[in-house]
């Protein structure tokens, strides 16, 4: 957490605050950067324009002049526009009108500036997959990726080298929604179940997106901004209520360590 959907509504909301803007400093209170050094960032960022804003998987691609600044937020990553820097601001960026605040209490985000020419072409982005609706995700591209996999298709669906921008919350209600057991081996997936994968991945952001992501535990896309897709969640934080297609009772496992909720009846591994 954050998701993709959630990612997706940072980057609009950023657009409308930050595009145009010129840094003319960087503060640094706490070290999230993880390429060039402290220093070397600082400096080349300055006297830089925000030209656009941009989302690769779960990653913000903020476009200067001459580099793209990549962040990922990571479990608790915000950013804020307000005056009053707080113990959990950790970068802060200085326009000629203002500031722009990277707040995260879990210190677990990281920042990225890359070439422009080259973003795509180093790590961090030249490890992702595809994205939802590239037109290249289809069955025999999923079905290949997984077909030599023993890993639970919980887990590979949390892979971003496979599909970028699912996480746990996503994986459980595409899982659901396409009738697989959160334990089903990656090598158990067949063309059906690829297809309803990808239909169910697509659909299911695509709504989540349209209602601002999902607000769980502290999260928040910027100042007072929540999302609503929580309100339609079918499985996930749901352990013990009904499930609502069979009114069995939905459970709740962990899968490599990730709380992982599903309908036992629904969900019938092997089926």
């Amino acid at each position: 957490m954050p998701e993709l959907p959630e990612v997706e509504t940072v980057k609009n909301t950023l657009k409308r605050q930050v595009i145009g803007k010129k840094i003319i400093s960087v503060d640094v209170l706490y070290n999230m950067i993880d390429k060039p050094d402290v220093e070397t960032f600082k400096k080349l960022v300055k006297n830089q324009t925000i030209i656009d804003i941009k989302r690769r998987g779960k990653f913000l691609m903020f476009e200067l002049n001459d580099y793209y600044l990549l962040s990922h937020l990571r479990m608790e990553g915000k950013y804020f526009i307000d005056g009053n820097i707080t113990r959990h601001d950790h970068v802060v960026f200085h326009f000629d009108d203002g500031i722009l605040k990277y707040n995260d209490t879990r210190k677990f985000g990281k920042m990225y500036l890359i070439d422009k020419d080259k973003v795509y072409d180093e790590k961090p982005l030249s490890l992702l997959g595809l994205e939802p609706w590239d037109d290249k995700l289809n069955s025999d591209y999923l079905k290949d990726k997984l077909k030599n996999k023993r890993l639970p298709i919980k887990s590979l669906l949390l892979d971003q080298s496979i599909i970028v921008g699912i996480g746990n919350i996503y994986a459980d209600e595409i899982l659901f929604k396409s009738r697989i057991n959160p334990l089903k081996r990656g090598c158990e997936i067949d063309n059906n179940d690829c297809d309803n994968i990808i239909k169910y991945t697509r659909e299911i952001l695509e709504s989540a997106i349209k209602m601002g992501g999902t607000t769980i535990k502290s999260y928040e896309s910027s100042r007072g901004v929540h999302g609503r897709f929580q309100d339609n969640l079918l499985v996930h934080n749901h352990e013990g209520d009904k499930c609502p297609d069979c009114k069995s009772i939905v459970v709740k496992t962990k899968v490599n360590g990730r709380g992982t909720y599903y309908c036992p009846k629904c969900q019938k591994n092997g089926d």
